[in-house]
């Protein structure tokens, strides 16, 4: 159901006004220099920490700008939404303050954290249905729901009002800094908060230039961009849940396209190696959408997305913090591949006796090291197979492991990233 409305674009007076309705609401967050990013990229690179929110991300801003403004007839109907996590949080936290009565659809790959905050925040004035596969499946019932109970949709990112209360933060940002910063660089799911930070520096901080991040794996935004109109992806990955839409939102398509907006895409390897830095160095628990900001920039001579001129100033938009744990492990998986330390290969090993010692010591490197090993024994055949995974002491390694491998009698092939079998483990 992707019925495109007509609404006022917000503009820079709805942001101001926004900012003054859900002061009492919100904390202004913080700026922190990365001294990490600094040093590596050799200009100022802030940190603008919504993850300190009191829902851990920015998205109660945009709940809280749309609730404020329900009329009588609105709060006698209840609200509904459809979420990943974040922005149910803010919903639900709204809807218990105000004292609304709200239905939130989230879909079955919302980590269990992200779910059981939900309910916190909400109380006994919000049910939560857990259901559909992506957010969009989830959105899809929320505005059914709507359609037949009369709710009123409170739409995570493609409304006037939340698109307005997500630019609260370029305001803050603008307050917050002497000089406006050369760069804004903003997480990209439906649109959001790209589109609200842009409205408002496009007025105010003329001379910063707003670029958004968007996973590599669910482009939607930049799909958009590229037909001329919000399209549906056939595939998303979903590890950057927070940002993962299959559809950009149809408001935040016209005021990216209106304010012809860069976009890039990030891979998510790469923003999983970036989340572990901000963990292991900055002190910070991002969770993956709250990491591409950061992730997409680097120097002249790295591999981001983004160059950053030196002695440039930087603000990224570290966009929420709530991290199942129990996710880290697939993080880490995926930062090593991306980093082109992991690898796997299927070995046809000789049924007899020292031909995994044979491998050891003659394919293996010093400091190269077996993190996956599963061997299937046959009775009736010379060989069996081997599924292998194998972690490198350092990327360079992989031409020497590849070198010996070709090297020796043992028949090796190496699992390509498209494989089938490499997705059951990546």
């Amino acid at each position: 159901m992707h019925e495109q409305k007509i609404w006022n674009l917000p503009t820079a007076s709805d942001v101001e006004a926004a900012a003054a309705l859900i002061s009492d609401s919100i904390i202004t967050s913080p700026l922190h220099i990365s001294e990490r990013l600094s040093d590596a990229i050799g200009s100022t690179i802030y940190l603008k920490r919504e993850d300190l929110q009191l829902v851990r991300s920015y998205k109660i801003r945009g709940a809280f700008n749309f609730l404020l403004q329900l009329t009588a007839d609105e709060r006698a109907h209840g609200v509904v939404c459809a979420s990943a996590g974040n922005h149910a949080q803010g919903f639900a936290k709204a809807c218990k303050e105000l004292g609304v009565k709200g239905r939130i659809f989230v879909p079955k790959t919302t980590p269990r954290q992200k779910i059981d905050r939900i309910r916190y925040f909400g109380g006994d004035e919000v049910t939560v249905v857990i259901d559909g596969s992506t957010y969009d499946d989830a959105s899809d019932l929320a505005a059914n729901y709507a359609e037949t109970h009369g709710a009123l949709l409170v739409s995570a990112f493609d409304h006037p009002r939340t698109v307005a209360g997500q630019g609260t933060i370029a305001a803050e940002i603008h307050e917050q800094l002497s000089e406006d910063p050369d760069f804004i660089i903003v997480p990209v799911g439906g649109g959001g908060l790209l589109a609200g930070i842009a409205a408002y520096a496009a007025e105010h901080m003329p001379d910063t230039q707003v670029i958004g991040a968007e996973p590599a794996g669910a482009d939607s935004m930049i799909a958009a961009l590229a037909a001329g109109r919000p399209v549906a992806l056939e595939n998303i990955d979903s590890f950057a849940d927070g940002a993962a839409v299959r559809r950009a939102g149809d408001l935040t398509y016209r005021m990216i396209a209106d304010l012809g907006l860069r976009i890039d895409p990030v891979p998510e390897g790469r923003v999983a190696s970036e989340m572990l830095e901000l963990y292991q160095v900055d002190g910070i628990i991002a969770e993956p959408a709250g990491a591409l900001a950061s992730a997409a920039i680097g120097g002249k001579h790295s591999r981001a997305p983004i160059t950053i001129p030196p002695g440039s100033t930087v603000v990224c938009i570290v966009s929420g913090g709530n991290n199942d744990i129990s996710r880290y492990s697939e993080v880490i998986e995926r930062s090593l591949v991306y980093e082109n330390l992991k690898h796997y290969f299927i070995v046809n090993f000789p049924q007899e006796p020292g031909a995994l010692r044979r491998f050891l010591s003659e394919v293996l490197g010093p400091d190269d090291d077996i993190s996956l090993f599963e061997y299937m024994k046959r009775s009736d055949r010379e060989t069996g197979p081997a599924f292998v995974g194998i972690t490198l002491g350092q990327a360079q390694s992989l031409p020497g492991l590849l070198a010996r491998m070709d090297a020796s009698p043992l028949e090796i092939e190496k699992v390509s990233h498209d494989s089938p079998l490499f997705r059951m483990f990546v």
